[in-house]
């Protein structure tokens, strides 16, 4: 645990005012990378919620990368899904801080197979169900490989990608999309969520998500509201929020004073839930477009060294309790 915290310290410190670059340690670089392809589907939400798979097939690719420090025959792994802006360096400082740690680490790309480089300015060029979609097909992908146990597979998503894992855990899309699915966890970091989809309540597997205080982009209290709904019926759900933190706070090439996101949507205002399987805009009862009038544009994000360090030994001493209750 101390070593891979010291990690954290050598990668996020270089980005502090009057540091200098210093080397990532020999442990967080992994000793066999594979790049491994998986098909998916392009889908609405509603054919996602309804189970429609009539969408068009898509060819997407994810990094994976083997620890130094685990030799173990069948290695624990984390997916790790990415925001609207595509991978960042957010990404690629988890898949280090989780190599030191033991874990095997499968960053996906989402966007390249469909032609996308990023959808925060116009989020409806992808539905928000396709990054779940992609996390199940990338489970599935991941647990035939020989050298990574299926039952100790975890999820890391970061903003729209947090989106993505967190309903990985509700069983009713697992046994719509993937019915040999078990996940391990699932970690969303400033995810955005619905107000209310079906069956919202029935979930397989521990959710702990993050956010920051000053975030203006994501819609936290519709995610508070339902992970407090899902605590309060004693199931492994939390919501830990750092002060003064916003959006992305773990990019650390990001300023450390938050900046506009210029022409990027955000869904903090909408009340969205589900009724007879499509996305409903409750407050104006019509189905939710990203041209209603509680979108809003021009949102912040910025680095937090801070709630960075802090989050990240989080995530490694909620694995490390997991790894110890097998």
């Amino acid at each position: 645990m101390r070593n891979a915290l010291l990690l954290t310290v050598l990668v996020l410190g270089a980005h502090v005012v009057g540091a200098q670059p210093t080397e990532i340690p020999k442990p967080a670089h992994a000793p066999r990378v594979e790049i491994r392809t998986f098909a998916s589907l392009t889908l609405s939400d509603e054919q996602f919620l309804k189970g429609d798979a009539s969408g068009p097939t898509v060819l997407l690719a994810g990094e994976l990368r083997f620890p130094v420090s685990n030799t173990s025959p069948r290695l624990p792994a984390v997916i790790i899904m990415h925001g609207s802006g595509g991978i960042n360096p957010a990404s690629q400082s988890w898949a280090y801080l989780l190599n030191q740690a033991g874990y095997a680490t499968f960053m996906v790309d989402s966007f390249s197979g469909r032609g996308l480089v990023q959808v925060s300015t116009d989020q409806a060029k992808l539905g928000r169900f396709a990054g779940v979609l992609d996390a199940f097909r990338a489970y599935e992908e991941l647990a035939r490989h020989p050298r990574i146990d299926p039952k100790r597979i975890a999820f890391i998503g970061t903003s729209r990608g947090g989106t993505a894992v967190i309903y990985t855990a509700m069983r009713r899309f697992q046994k719509m999309w993937s019915p040999t699915f078990q996940g391990w966890a699932t970690f969303p970091l400033y995810p955005s969520c619905f107000d209310r989809l079906d069956q919202d309540e029935d979930i397989s597997m521990p959710v702990h998500a993050y956010h920051g205080a000053a975030d203006d982009y994501a819609s936290k209290e519709q995610c508070k509201a339902w992970l407090n709904r899902l605590s309060g019926k004693g199931l492994a759900a939390s919501n830990t929020e750092y002060p003064n933190a916003a959006h992305s706070f773990d990019n650390l090439l990001a300023s450390t004073t938050p900046a506009l996101s210029k022409g990027a949507q955000s869904t903090r205002q909408c009340r969205i839930s589900e009724q007879a399987g499509a996305l409903i805009n409750t407050e104006e009862n019509k189905p939710f477009s990203y041209t209603d009038r509680c979108v809003t544009l021009d949102p912040s994000t910025g680095y937090s060294p801070e709630a960075t360090r802090a989050m990240h030994q989080s995530v490694l001493e909620h694995l490390a309790r997991l790894s110890q209750s097998r």
